[in-house]
């Protein structure tokens, strides 16, 4: 039962990897046609910003690659979960954006990079969030290290 589990993993995270590099290869081949062809964009501000973008996927891609034995085809690791939530989420969301920020440079100009500061801002907010849970949590477990004070023996409490 566990090894159709991570069958199943392996099977999905190919699937999701190779969307993910397809789709990658559709954006940026379309916004190096339509700079090279059309409208002159900022290459640079381009290569600069899709950076994260790449960095994400190529870190997904060394995470969640399963990877099989070159001799007899059996798999070894199903890779990480890619449909697992928190920073495996947070990677398809940078891709997500860059894409799309991409898009709306090619058709709109450069002005539009701005959108791209969503995935900065969006990362603040979250880490202000885990900043005050933590906060919360050590207020919760603050004042007495030690604990509580001991309480006595129950003759002791009886007589209090």
């Amino acid at each position: 039962m566990a090894q159709k589990a991570r069958k199943d993993r392996a099977k999905s995270n190919s699937a999701a990897l190779n969307n993910l590099h397809i789709g990658s290869l559709i954006v940026n081949g379309l916004f190096l046609l339509l700079h090279f062809v059309f409208r002159s964009r900022s290459l640079l501000l381009w290569f600069i910003l899709s950076l994260p973008g790449f960095l994400c996927q190529f870190t997904l891609e060394k995470t969640g690659r399963p990877s099989y034995d070159a001799d007899t085809n059996v798999l070894k690791s199903s890779g990480e979960d890619l449909g697992a939530p928190g920073l495996t989420d947070y990677m398809f969301d940078v891709v997500w954006v860059t894409w799309a920020t991409a898009m709306l440079v090619a058709f709109f100009g450069n002005w539009a990079w701005f959108f791209w500061a969503v995935v900065p801002a969006y990362g603040a907010y979250k880490a202000y969030g885990m900043m005050g849970a933590a906060k919360q949590m050590a207020q919760m477990g603050g004042g007495n290290a030690a604990g509580p004070a001991p309480a006595g023996n129950r003759k002791q409490r009886r007589a209090a």
